[in-house]
């Protein structure tokens, strides 16, 4: 019996010290637990949060830990740690990691979410942050400015993680250099995925922003490097280096509507990038240059159509004797073994030249000097449509020297400045973006062997360039034909980028009271609600904050009576609300509004679809709060009559606007007193697309009798202005428009009937915002 005894327990002991413990390290489950854990953390803690929400996490973590033993602060299990509410982490010290946790459904109540530095006495180096998420934690206010992560100190890291969704104004990721101890960094932002970034509808969007104008001479040494950079759109500029010796290698832009920009940077390493756009956008964009000693080399370019500051490569001209934060001249700097494939126009030269402007803008702000002592060599730029300006020269091209540059332009040859060498090239399509030259071309045998061009060692995939070197980006069709991208390398390895799609429920309504409000509560995003009756009374305003269609079930509109109180909408446009108003007519009291975004706390943008509908006697159309931003105004086929004002998208004096696409297309404006469309955009800035209104194919009758501006479209500082085949009649105002003509403003085959006319005026002044 005691053998008995002696041997149960003796295997229950064995097989107790066999098992591992579920937590190695000190677990936590409240922020006064996790507060003790930082204060008694030594070399090697692991301070371990248990999974669940975590509300109002606002956390120092401070520790010295050691380069083989840090001190980390992790996820019980990645991605099951959730924080939320007004929630920010500063770290200060030395080797510290943060691992594995979720920002949602929040804000943080600084400046920033993750900052690397909790006081000037607190500053963390050799720290690391790594396979976590910061989704969609924006400020309620999209004028508020904040950063989601803050560098300072030295040899600090960003890796593995995904961030995406910030809509308010501020870079996403900003590094910052404030003293001694902040420079000559070593940060490395490695193998990230940025998620996409809306615009914003003005500048101070960036998506990583190195340093600042008042540092464009401080050392940086930071590395940016395997990061997937999906449709990042809050300006032009995607990343904006404004200090010396960064490297920027092996990212992937895919359908980014900004550039790589070398602001205020200097001696920049820009090479092995792929950027990918398509036919879907006009504003996709690639490197921009500017200042000295950048070397660009190696890097591949897919239908990228921007044109100027978004050019697939702009030169930019710079301002003689330049204050701190405008433009140096290019001076020093090669452009060698890229290729361009299917892109707009890819060599832009002198971009931002404006003499033109002397009259309106100041001395300091004239972009005279041409870029000089810069090589452009060993370049392929091909083509399976013709391109009739592959090089566009703003200015003066004599300081460039090119050199070995291969243009295939489906035989049309190009042949002015004398800068291409004109060939026939084979090539293969390996994926739907990916051009590389069969092994046969002795057109890239030759390539041009410049000061320093040893350094150039591989290709765009890695391939040796020592033996059978060529021109472009690509030297061995084999390695090309092996390469994929492979999205689970960037962000976290248990987050996953792909959002599913789901079908969407079709919801029926009837006219009974109340009965349509609740089905758009709760509905989910995106589905459809078919309106079964014929008309429908509403005497409260709707809400609109997810995707939601309302649409007749039938071929016969359906009518909506709003008869809420004066000054309300029938639509209240909330953050993501996204409306499609299908054959459908609305109809007001003359005293409300059609539409209204909220006035403050519009985090997110919210976008109209109005297709063959009707809309009449309201006060407002539109009305658009200062705070608010609609990435898409799209009315199609809809009659707009009997109402005061039309649609009034206001906006700050800050380069800012609050809708980026305006489109009308086979319209009606019918007696609509004054402020038909005022689309406005106060300030002189070039960071953004600047705004796009399009009108094509409308009539406008008997409109603009109140108009005190005499003008029936006003657009005053809007860059992007296209009014084509549309009949005017009868409309009692001056001009029809006034038009920016040294900015992308066009009007065309329009029809006027006793009123008035379209003026172009070259140049406008605009207040200076920098």
């Amino acid at each position: 019996m005691k053998y008995t005894i002696f041997i149960v327990l003796s295997i229950f002991l064995l097989f107790s010290c066999s098992q591992k413990p579920k937590h190695t390290g000190v677990f936590v489950k409240d922020i006064n637990a996790l507060n003790n854990a930082i204060q008694q953390a030594s070399p090697g803690t692991n301070i371990i949060l248990a999974n669940g929400i975590w509300k109002n996490f606002q956390i120092k973590f401070y520790g010295l830990g050691t380069e083989n033993s840090p001190i980390t602060l992790k996820a019980e299990t990645p991605g099951k740690v959730f924080i939320e509410g007004q929630s920010f982490i500063q770290l200060g010290g030395e080797y510290l990691t943060v691992e594995g946790l979720h920002f949602r459904n929040g804000y943080s109540p600084n400046n920033s979410i993750i900052k690397y530095m909790i006081n000037n006495d607190s500053i963390a180096n050799y720290s690391r942050v790594t396979n976590t998420v910061i989704e969609g934690f924006t400020k309620p206010n999209r004028y508020t400015n904040d950063r989601w992560v803050e560098f300072y100190g030295k040899h600090n890291q960003l890796d593995h993680c995904y961030i995406a969704g910030k809509s308010n104004d501020g870079e996403t990721v900003r590094v910052f250099f404030t003293g001694n101890e902040h420079i000559n960094t070593h940060h490395q932002i490695v193998y990230n995925y940025f998620g996409p970034r809306p615009r914003k509808g003005g500048p101070r969007a960036e998506t990583i922003r190195v340093g600042d104008s008042k540092t464009r001479l401080t050392p940086g040494y930071v590395n940016v490097s395997h990061n997937y950079f999906d449709a990042c759109n809050g300006e032009v500029e995607v990343i904006s280096d404004k200090t010396n010796y960064n490297s920027f290698t092996n990212n992937i832009f895919d359908k980014c509507e900004g550039s790589l920009v070398l602001r205020h940077s200097n001696y920049a390493t820009v090479d092995s990038n792929i950027f990918i756009g398509g036919d879907d956008s006009d504003f996709y964009g690639g490197i921009r240059v500017v200042n000295t000693g950048h070397w660009i080399t190696n890097n591949y370019f897919y239908k990228i159509r921007g044109e100027h500051f978004r050019s697939p490569l702009a030169i930019m001209n710079g301002i003689p004797m330049t204050p701190l934060n405008r433009y140096k001249q290019v001076a020093d700097v090669v452009v060698a073994y890229n290729t361009w494939i299917d892109c707009a126009s890819p060599f832009q030269i002198g971009v931002g030249q404006n003499l033109a402007s002397i009259d309106v803008l100041p001395k300091s702000e004239i972009r005279s000097a041409a870029p000089i002592r810069t090589a452009i060599a060993n370049n392929v730029i091909y083509n399976t449509k013709p391109d009739k300006t592959p090089l566009i020269n703003h200015d003066d091209m004599s300081g460039i020297l090119f050199k070995n540059n291969i243009l295939d332009n489906n035989r049309s040859d190009f042949n002015e400045f004398d800068v291409f060498q004109n060939e026939k090239l084979k090539m293969k399509q390996i994926n739907d973006w990916l051009y590389a030259p069969e092994t046969k071309n002795k057109a890239l045998d030759s390539v041009f062997n410049g000061y320093d061009f040893a350094r150039i060692k591989n290709d765009l995939f890695g391939a040796s360039r020592s033996d059978n070197n060529k021109v472009g980006a690509i030297n061995q069709l084999a390695t090309a034909e092996k390469f994929k991208i492979d999205k689970s390398q960037y962000g976290p390895d248990w987050f996953s980028t792909e959002k599913e799609t789901t079908e969407p429920n079709i919801l029926k309504a009837s006219s009974k009271s109340g009965e349509l409000s609740n089905l758009i509560l709760q509905a989910k995003p995106g589905d459809i609600i078919e309106l079964t009756d014929t008309e429908y009374s509403i005497s409260t305003p709707l809400k609109i904050d997810k995707d939601i269609t309302l649409r007749a079930k039938g071929e016969n509109k359906v009518e909506i009576i709003y008869k809420g109180k004066a000054h309300t909408p029938l639509f209240e446009m909330n953050p993501k609300g996204n409306l499609k108003l299908q054959n459908i007519s609305i109809k007001g009291q003359g005293n409300q509004l059609a539409f209204e975004s909220l006035a403050e706390n519009m985090a997110s943008a919210y976008n109209l679809f109005i297709d063959d509908c009707i809309i009449d006697n309201f006060n407002y159309i539109l009305k658009a709060s200062k705070g608010s931003f609609a990435d898409s105004i799209n009315f199609n086929k809809t009659v707009i009559k009997n109402s005061e004002h039309g649609f009034v998208l206001a906006a700050d004096e800050k380069g800012d606007y609050n809708a980026e696409m305006v489109t009308f297309n086979n319209c009606e404006f019918n007696n609509i007193s004054q402020n038909l469309i005022h689309f406005y955009r106060g300030g002189y800035d070039e960071s953004t697309i600047g705004g796009v209104l399009t009108l094509s194919n409308n009539l406008f009758t008997n409109c603009g009798k109140t108009e005190k501006s005499g003008l029936l479209i006003k657009t005053p500082g809007i860059i992007n202005v296209h009014i084509s085949e549309n009949t005017f009649k009868d409309n009692r105002v001056k001009l029809v428009a006034l038009l920016w003509g040294e900015k992308n403003n066009h009007h065309r085959n329009n029809t006027f009937i006793n009123s008035g006319e379209i003026k172009v005026e070259d140049q406008q002044k605009l207040e200076i915002l920098y």
